[in-house]
Parts: structure tokens; sequence; C-alpha cells
């Protein structure tokens, strides 16, 4: 027999059928926060399954505008949008998706202090960033404010995800990468296929919504995808007793 599902939940009515989701479920993630730092490849792509997911507040920060090369890959956007702000543009966009959703900018670069505070006022964080810098300092708000992580990357045709969350006693991002100032490759100079970033963004959303429901043992576990083999290994990430983020906390 299929669970009922009521008229102010019809929208999410394939999803609520779901016995791991069900009405209590989907009450759950209407009443959960998510702040998506980076609204690009993978950003435009997560924000679009959370919204539709039902997600009752995300909070948006990138402080980029849009450009041509952009669209290859972030199809939150369209061509009209080009010169717009990523976070007014895609504010719209997952507003016209699913008017039910609290969707808030935050405007312009923003310091440790002011993430931090973003991060204190959420339940989970997506890291969409494309910059270790950026990584780094989200890793750091999210252990002292003690929020749960989800951190991706994705590059050439490579992708990479994980949860960390440092209440259930696992590592955090810096123990898998310490903060070591090594270069980084940029899709401008190594090239990244436009699916290889979306699925990996829209797994991001995935682990995102199984942490908010309780439904998933993700963290501490490192997922790498190669995509020109369709394959996919997991790693176990072993917290670093020393890490200069998380250690004694």
């Amino acid at each position: 027999m299929s669970t009922p599902v009521s008229n102010g939940f019809s929208r999410y009515a394939r999803q609520i059928v779901l016995p791991e989701v069900g009405v209590n479920g989907q009450q759950l993630l209407q009443d959960s926060s998510v702040l998506i730092v980076g609204i690009g490849g993978l950003g435009s792509v997560a924000s679009l399954y959370l919204a539709g997911a039902g997600i009752g507040r995300l909070l948006l920060t990138d402080r980029d505008r849009i450009e041509l090369s952009n669209l290859q890959r972030q199809i939150l956007y369209r061509q009209g949008d080009i010169g717009r702000q990523k976070t007014e543009a895609s504010a719209e966009h997952l507003k016209s998706l699913n008017p039910e959703v609290d969707i808030q900018v935050l405007s312009g670069p923003l310091d440790e202090t002011g993430l931090l505070s973003a991060t204190r006022g959420v339940d989970l964080v997506l890291d969409c960033s494309d910059n270790f810098s950026t990584r780094f300092a989200v890793n750091r708000v999210c252990v002292n404010a003690r929020k749960p992580l989800v951190s991706a990357a994705a590059i050439r045709f490579e992708g990479q995800l994980a949860v960390f969350d440092c209440m259930s006693g696992g590592p955090c991002y810096g123990c898998l990468y310490p903060e070591s100032g090594e270069a980084q490759e940029t899709c401008e100079e190594s090239g990244v296929l436009g699916p290889v970033v979306g699925a990996v963004g829209a797994m991001q959303a995935l682990l995102a919504i199984r942490h908010l429901l309780g439904i998933g043992d993700d963290a501490g576990r490192l997922h790498l995808w190669n995509a020109l083999k369709m394959a996919w290994r997991q790693i176990e990430v072993p917290r670093d007793p020393v890490c200069r983020v998380c250690a004694g906390r």
C-alpha cells in the first residue's frame, strides 16, 4: 500500500514514497538549512537538486559574475545571465524551480568571520569552491562551528567527494589535505568535461540529503571517480592526531 501524501507535500510525492524518507523525512528536509559556498559547476547542480528536494533554506555565496565560458558546465545559468552576479542569478532560477524554498544570498566575498557566522546558522555546509584557500577556510569554520561539511572537486575526467563531520569523531578536510601551500590545478589550465562536474555535484547533493535524513554513514570516506573508466573507489580517511585544524577538538 502506498503512503498517503498530503496536498502540501504533493511536489515531493516521488521521494516521500521512499520508506527512507516518508512524510517525517520530508518535514525534516523542509526544516533544514544548507550553506552552499560557490555556485559554479558543482554548486549550480547541487543547489538545483537541494531546492528540488525541498530543503527549507539555502544560503548562497559566490563572489564571481557569470562568464560565457561558465555555461559549458554551470547549467543553472542561461545566455542572458552573462555579466550578472552568480548569487543574484542563482537565487532567481532556484526560486523559479521551487518557490517554497527560502533562498538567501550572502553578497560579496566573505572573510572568515562572516563565513563562521553564516555556518553557525545552518545545519550543513557544501563546499563547491574552486580553490584551496577557500576550501581550507570553509573547513576551519566547519570544525569551529561543529557543522558537517560535504566537500567536492572535479577536474578533467576525475571527481572526488567526501563528508567531514568532527562531531562524529572523524577527520576533517585538513586531515586529508594539510595546508601546505602546494600549487593547485585549475579548470582553465587542465580542462574539465561538463557532465563530470554535474555528476559530482549531483552526488554532493545526495550525500547532503543522506546526512540530513540520517540514512548514510558517509563521514570520513573519500569517494574517487574516474569518468573515463566509469569507476568509483573509496578510501577511508584516518583522523590526523596532529592536524592543525581538528586535533584536540
